[in-house]
């Protein structure tokens, strides 16, 4: 019974989020949420749901605090879950390696983080990205969205029409003052700053940006997701997925 309860609450919630969204919220914002090593992945979750903040996560198959991967079987409760939570998935390739340059003959140098490199040619690109989507999917049932970002944000002009003509439209970057900075080293750029900086320069219709736990930051900023959506939400911003940022 209690978990009866506890879905139809949500049910609520998430329902009441999408008629503030439509009939009542001026000033939307676009939280998006890339794979990294998934240590504080529940606990973000529970923030979005204490919020009923609907965000957009990029998924990637990247290494994790587990010492599995974000795209293993063990992760699939995880993704079920954001599903049924009403959240939007988009293309965050699935080797989560670079777009570097381009390359003679229509290929794209691709590169991982220990500099291994290929050369994609179109094929090869709609391959790198039906891999993830195809493994989302094998976990959740569901396909993504018809949107992407490039690991690093990083692309070229072949690599975005390699992507569109498999059904990828759309590559999502973020705004300026989205950039969060949970990626920056918290001696320069410690979680009051980062904070401070995001509640007084966001504005409306940015999307902003915050990964599933960063290895190289020392004091992991994913604690102030809590502040910043109850300070956002005070100013009189609310939020929604990028799919519906197009029907805005």
């Amino acid at each position: 019974m209690g978990f009866i309860y506890r879905n139809m609450r949500l049910a609520f919630s998430w329902c009441a989020a999408a008629v503030l969204l439509g009939s009542e919220c001026e000033r939307p914002l676009y939280l998006t949420i890339d794979t990294g090593n998934m240590g504080p992945a529940e606990e973000m979750a529970k923030v979005l749901r204490k919020h009923g903040v609907r965000a957009t996560f990029f998924v990637a198959n990247e290494k994790t605090t587990r010492g599995d991967m974000t795209m293993d079987p063990s992760w699939a409760g995880f993704w079920k879950a954001r599903v049924e939570e009403g959240h939007a998935f988009g293309n965050h390739t699935f080797r989560h390696w670079y777009f570097r340059k381009d390359l003679p003959g229509g290929k794209v140098s691709y590169v991982g983080r220990d500099g291994k490199r290929e050369s994609l040619d179109r094929a090869g690109v709609c391959a790198e990205l039906r891999a993830s989507e195809d493994r989302f999917r094998s976990l959740t049932g569901r396909g993504y969205d018809p949107v992407w970002r490039a690991p690093g944000g990083k692309t070229t002009p072949f690599a975005l029409k390699a992507a569109a003509s498999c059904g990828y439209k759309e590559h999502v970057g973020w705004s300026p003052a989205g950039f969060l900075g949970d990626e920056l080293p918290s001696d320069r750029f410690p979680n009051s700053v980062l904070l401070a900086n995001a509640l007084r320069d966001v504005r409306a219709g940015d999307i902003l940006l915050i990964h599933l736990g960063i290895w190289s930051r020392k004091d992991p900023y994913w604690p102030m997701l809590d502040p910043l959506l109850t300070g956002l939400k005070k100013k009189g911003f609310c939020f929604a997925t990028i799919p519906e940022r197009k029907r805005r």
